[in-house]
C-alpha cells in the first residue's frame, strides 16, 4: 500500500508529485540545498523512489494528476492543484526551474526558488495528511526562443492520469496534447491533458506569474499593460476585424502606456517583443486578413519587457470551450 500521506515531496531535478488516497510528491529539480526544509509531506529525494511510487500507484490502481510547475507557487499553481484533486486519487506536483524556459536575456540564477514556502502553501489547502493524497511550447516565436519538447516528453514518462496546465502556459499545453495524440499515449490520453483559465490580479487583470516578483514598484503599475493591449485586441477580433487590424489596435494601446508612464515620470523601461495569432490546431501563424469567420479557435499570445522582466500572457479567440476545460 502506498503511504497514506496526502503530500510527497520528491526532490529530483525539479518535480514534485501525489499519490494515493492521501499521498503528496514534489519532485523538485532545481538546484537546492542537499539540506531539505521540514515538511509534514514526505520527500522523494531520487528517481528510483518516485518510479517506485509509480509503480504502486499503477498497481492500486490510483489515478494519479499531474501540476507541473517551477516553483515559486502562487494562486494560480493552487488552482490547478485544486482542479487535480478533485479529478484524481493522487497528486503529482513538479518543481522544476526548466532552464529551457528562460530566454537568453533571462537569469536563472536569479529565479526564486522558495520550496519552503511552496511547502507551506501547499499545506493551507484544505486536505489533511491522513485524508488527501498529494505528491509533491509557447507560440512560433517562443518555440525558438525556448525548446521544450525534450522537457515534454520526460513529462509524459512521469505517466500522469491526467494533466493541468494553466492557461499562461497553453503552448505548452497543447503541444503536450498533440505528442499524446500523435505517439498513441494511454498516460495521459490526449483529451485527459487539461488546460484551466488563467488566474488573475483582480484588481488589474494582470496574469499571475512568478516572475511578477522581478517587477519594481513602478513597473507593477503598468505590468497590466500586455493584458490589456490583447484585451483590446479581442475586443476588435469578435467585431469583425481582420487580424492585421487587430494587430495595430494593441500595439497603439503599448505606445500609448508607454508613453503615459514616461509623462507620469515612472521609471518602467517597456518594449514589446511580439504579439501574434497562432491557430490552435497547428500552431501556424495566422495571415493578415483572418477574421473570426475563417478559423473557429485561434490564440492570441504576447510578450512584453518590463526592464529585464518578460511577461507573457494569451487569450482564446473563439470556441474557448473547445481548450479550456
Amino acid at each position: 500500500m502506498l503511504t497514506p500521506l496526502k503530500t510527497v515531496i520528491v526532490r529530483l531535478p525539479t518535480i514534485s508529485s501525489r499519490i494515493s488516497p492521501s499521498v503528496t510528491s514534489l519532485i523538485s529539480n532545481c538546484r537546492m540545498s542537499t539540506v531539505l526544509p521540514p515538511s509534514p509531506i514526505p520527500l522523494l529525494t531520487t528517481a528510483a523512489a518516485f518510479r517506485e511510487w509509480r509503480e504502486r500507484a499503477m498497481l492500486e490502481r490510483k489515478s494519479v494528476g499531474y501540476v507541473p510547475t517551477m516553483g515559486a507557487l502562487h494562486e494560480g499553481h493552487l488552482s490547478l492543484v485544486r482542479k487535480s484533486l478533485e479529478e484524481n486519487d493522487l497528486i503529482v506536483l513538479s518543481i522544476f526551474v526548466n532552464p529551457t524556459q528562460f530566454a537568453p536575456h533571462e537569469d536563472l540564477a536569479t529565479y526564486p526558488r522558495t520550496l519552503e514556502q511552496d511547502i507551506a502553501a501547499l499545506n493551507t489547502m484544505n486536505f489533511t495528511p491522513s485524508s488527501s493524497p498529494i505528491n509533491v511550447v509557447q507560440v512560433q516565436y517562443d518555440l525558438k526562443l525556448r525548446p521544450s519538447i525534450f522537457q515534454l516528453i520526460s513529462e509524459l514518462n512521469l505517466q500522469p492520469t491526467r494533466a493541468y496546465f494553466g492557461q499562461k502556459d497553453i503552448q505548452q499545453a497543447l503541444l503536450l496534447k498533440r505528442l499524446t495524440r500523435d505517439l498513441l499515449m494511454s498516460h495521459p490520453l490526449s483529451e485527459n491533458v487539461h488546460i484551466v483559465p488563467t488566474a488573475r490580479d483582480k484588481t488589474d487583470g494582470l496574469a499571475l506569474s512568478s516572475r511578477n516578483s522581478y517587477l519594481s514598484q513602478d513597473g507593477r503599475k503598468v505590468a497590466a499593460t500586455l493584458y490589456q493591449a490583447l484585451s483590446a485586441a479581442k475586443t476588435s477580433w469578435e467585431a469583425g476585424s481582420t487580424k492585421a487590424d487587430c494587430l495595430a489596435i494593441a500595439h497603439e494601446v503599448i505606445e500609448t502606456r508607454i508613453r503615459q508612464a514616461k509623462d507620469d515620470g515612472l521609471d518602467a523601461d517597456m518594449h514589446l517583443d511580439f504579439i501574434e495569432f497562432n491557430d490552435a490546431d497547428s500552431f501556424e501563424v495566422v495571415g493578415n486578413e483572418t477574421t473570426k469567420r475563417d478559423l473557429d479557435v485561434v490564440l492570441l499570445s504576447g510578450a512584453l519587457f518590463i526592464g529585464k522582466t518578460r511577461l507573457i500572457d494569451n487569450l482564446i479567440l473563439g470556441d474557448i470551450e473547445r481548450i479550456v476545460r
